[in-house]
């Protein structure tokens, strides 16, 4: 490899808000704050819920919608 034209690859420590810290290595070169982790994510951790509402067109086919209709 080229000499100085690389970045520095060194070792950072990632902090989440729920209080996990991750070493890992990066060029960032600083520490990193996370908003989640594989710890805290919904998805990973089971307690995802789900959206009932759908959106606008869903609430306009409700609302206009034909009793009876298909």
């Amino acid at each position: 490899m080229k000499k100085g034209i690389h970045p520095n690859y060194v070792e950072i420590t990632a902090k989440c808000s729920c209080g996990n810290e991750i070493k890992t290595r990066s060029t960032v070169g600083r520490d990193l704050n996370l908003d989640v982790c594989g710890n805290c994510h919904p998805f990973y951790t089971g307690k995802q819920r789900d959206v009932a509402s759908g959106g606008r067109v869903d609430r306009f086919n409700k609302r206009f919608s034909i009793p009876g209709a298909k």
